[in-house]
């Protein structure tokens, strides 16, 4: 998600039929949300294995903790998202297999999307996993006008995803490609870079005469599939792997449909903190090593997410 605090760039964000119904209809997506301040402040603690291949590599404070705290928004199903009051998805699994490397425990603790950044740079979270892509503006610290609003962050990039259109059952306005979206109504999350997608967009659409895009932003991604749903929007713009499971799931797949556009990539990062070199670099090792053994590709599989694989992590790759 090129904005502040967003999910992908101008381009672009399967298994359970009920948690894509109750998606739609909002209730699992709200469980658990809300700003990170508001949680417990009592620091989680695990219990560390320093036989582990890459504990070494950790800086002390995370080995004496036992835990690494992952800040996401568990609403982005299949990439994460609450099943019986747990947070699962592609990013948990991903996060376990990691844990093996490194001797600890990721603990996720969902937030609101867009205080994420801010929330791990107070110290609230040690990293962010919330398919979070990777942009320039985001390692910089930029808003989506390019003005300086913090310190920016470091990606270890592990994932690859497109634009994802997500336009009701049997696709009525015939929507094929995001040019197709001009002089209609589009439903996006507030705060992804599908909210700025959907803007540039738009300005693309009004100088080529074909007419702006009316852009709606809501809270969560659950609340742009209703509108969508109800008919009072022509689609909604989502990661290609999102959007796919929504399909999918949602009222039994009779819902939805998703059209992807597989030409605008981009990276999907877990973030850190600039001053944490030593996570970083212990995070990238650690799925270097998981893509290697098949762990990595083993939990992109078990949600029908392998497309989105990469052969080997990197950081700050993101454009």
């Amino acid at each position: 998600m090129t904005a502040s605090i967003t999910r992908r760039t101008t381009a672009a964000r399967s298994r359970i039929a009920a948690v894509g119904a109750i998606a739609v209809a909002g209730a699992l997506i709200l469980t658990g949300c809300g700003d990170q301040t508001d949680k417990a402040s009592t620091a989680p603690s695990g219990t560390a294995d320093s036989s582990a291949p890459l504990f070494s590599k950790l800086p002390k404070k995370i080995q004496d903790a036992g835990v690494i705290k992952v800040g996401t928004d568990a609403t982005y199903a299949p990439m994460e998202f609450t099943e019986g009051g747990k947070i699962v998805g592609v990013d948990p699994d991903i996060a376990a297999a990691l844990s093996k490397q490194l001797g600890v425990q990721f603990k996720f603790e969902s937030g609101t999307f867009d205080t994420l950044i801010g929330s791990m740079q107070t110290g609230r979270s040690d990293l962010v996993m919330s398919s979070l892509t990777d942009t320039k503006a985001r390692q910089e610290g930029l808003d989506d006008k390019g003005a300086k609003t913090g310190a920016g962050v470091d990606f270890v990039d592990y994932f690859s995803s497109s634009t994802g259109i997500l336009v009701k059952k049997g696709n009525p306005d015939g929507i094929k490609t995001l040019d197709d979206l001009c002089g209609k109504k589009v439903a996006v999350q507030r705060g992804t870079t599908y909210e700025t997608s959907a803007k540039d967009q738009s300005e693309k659409c009004k100088t080529e005469g074909k007419g702006e895009i009316s852009i709606e932003s809501f809270p969560t991604d659950a609340e742009a599939q209703t509108r969508v749903k109800a008919g009072g929007a022509v689609a909604d713009l989502n990661d290609s792997p999102v959007a796919a499971y929504i399909a999918q799931t949602a009222g039994g797949g009779n819902d939805f449909e998703a059209i992807a556009n597989p030409t605008d990539a981009g990276l999907f990062g877990i973030a850190v903190d600039k001053k944490n070199t030593e996570l970083r670099d212990a995070l990238k090792e650690a799925l270097d090593a998981v893509i290697k053994d098949g762990t990595y590709k083993a939990a992109l599989d078990k949600w029908n997410a392998g497309s989105g694989a990469v052969t080997e992590a990197k950081i700050n790759a993101g454009s």
